[in-house]
């Protein structure tokens, strides 16, 4: 047999085995429907207060929050098919607590969240949207995590800590072809080779399961993508690990924020939600519970810079 013919047997069995397997299942993540652990918070006085009088939610005493079931750990369908569950929900779900309101989740399309938004289906978005300059043309920011991209190898490598270009010199990486990790590892090559170092070489497959067999076979040495899905793959399937992270706005720090209609005045009571959270606790365990303690903000910023345009 040859080598091309195995590997495609070995590709056709990991996504046999992802297709056919429940994409909510690994160790170490309540994905039940119950949320048995979820952390519970009291009413924010000044948070609470802080919404502006004439702001009127789509639902009276109801903060209705837009979320797109992408995967976990973020947001994903529970073990019911039903049900949303992940770390954006349940902090939404504390921001409803601390605000003295109920929850009510809208499971929405990635696409459809913009023109959702701002027709006024829903409060606010909180399903890992980055903070953009151009996105801020449009709508308010209430900052809540890091925008992380990560860096993986397999569990046996020799790569022990990428932190800076000349980590990377002569690496193959596997990147998304058009995304915004595949625009930074391009500059860090370029900064190598003007040091005399190796350039780093890009490797493009056509999804997560042909790239995670081209690692594990050792035809590359790192992936990259978003932080939190490595992050739930790492527990899934316990072969690879994390050797470092990158900021989605290199060389500065890009932010994930909860997203509300542009002037709607609710951003501010949203930052001051999220801080409460932060000073009382609460918020740190949120992102333990789904492994994204690296994700941790020291405080939230309402309409911080953000990522420009290219």
């Amino acid at each position: 047999m040859s080598i091309k013919h195995s590997q495609k047997l070995a590709l056709a069995a990991v996504t046999a085995v992802m297709v056919s397997a429940p994409a909510v299942k690994a160790d170490g993540f309540d994905l039940s429907p119950e949320q048995p652990n979820r952390v519970h918070v009291e009413r924010s006085g000044p948070a609470a207060k802080a919404i502006p009088d004439g702001f009127r939610f789509v639902t009276p005493g109801t903060f209705t929050v837009a979320v797109s079931p992408g995967g976990p750990p973020l947001a994903t369908y529970a073990t019911d098919a039903k049900t949303v569950v992940g770390a954006d929900p349940e902090y939404a779900s504390a921001i409803a607590e601390t605000l003295g309101l109920k929850l009510e989740l809208v499971p929405v399309a990635w696409a459809d969240w913009p023109l959702g938004l701002t027709s006024g289906k829903y409060d606010a978005v909180i399903s890992n949207v980055g903070v953009t300059e151009q996105r801020k043309e449009k709508f308010d920011f209430s900052t809540y995590r890091k925008g992380l991209h990560g860096f993986f190898v397999k569990s046996d490598s020799q790569v022990k800590s990428i932190v800076e270009p000349k980590d990377a010199a002569g690496l193959r990486i596997i990147v998304g072809a058009g995304t915004n990790q595949e625009r930074i590892l391009l500059k860090w090559s370029d900064q190598d080779v003007s040091a005399g170092l190796k350039p780093i070489e890009l490797q493009y497959y056509d999804d997560d399961a042909a790239s995670l067999v081209a690692l594990q076979s050792g035809r590359a040495d790192v992936i990259v993508q978003p932080h939190a899905q490595l992050v739930f793959i790492a527990e899934r399937d316990k072969n690879i690990r994390r050797v470092g992270t990158l900021s989605a706005g290199w060389p500065d720090r890009s932010d994930v924020a909860i997203t509300t209609r542009k002037g709607s005045g609710l951003a501010d009571a949203l930052s001051l939600a999220t801080n409460e959270l932060i000073r009382d606790g609460a918020y740190a365990k949120i992102l333990a519970r789904w492994r994204l303690s690296e994700e941790a903000l020291p405080a939230s910023e309402t309409n911080p810079p953000g990522l420009p345009k290219f």
